[in-house]
């Protein structure tokens, strides 16, 4: 815990919160996503849409989050397009769930 007992993903959803007050990006807090291995994590979903798992994420993480937000938000498709993604998001992708709609019945 840092010296001032504020830990960096708390640090990191003041921020995000912060950037998407004017947005129409939604910001939640989840609590613990069980991904300490992989530092800072955050979740994204939408609905109709696949959900992403990213890491490895700096408390200064918060415009690459907000971008790739928008660019999930406004895909056509329910997917984030890896190549408009930030480069936090390319590097910490960690899963892309999909919805139950999206999964297939085995033969």
């Amino acid at each position: 815990m840092p010296a001032d007992g504020v830990r960096p993903g708390v640090r990191l959803l003041e921020a995000v919160s912060e950037a998407a007050r004017n947005t129409d990006i939604s910001v939640k807090s989840a609590g613990c996503l069980g991904n300490c291995r992989r530092g800072i994590s955050v979740a994204m979903l939408r609905p109709g849409g696949w959900s992403y798992l990213f890491g490895e994420l700096e408390e200064t993480s918060a415009d690459d989050i907000l971008a790739g937000a928008a660019l999930f938000a406004t895909s056509s498709d329910g997917f984030m397009p890896f190549g408009a993604r930030p480069e936090a998001l390319k590097r910490g992708l960690i899963a892309r769930i999909p919805t139950f709609d999206h999964l297939k019945d085995l033969p």
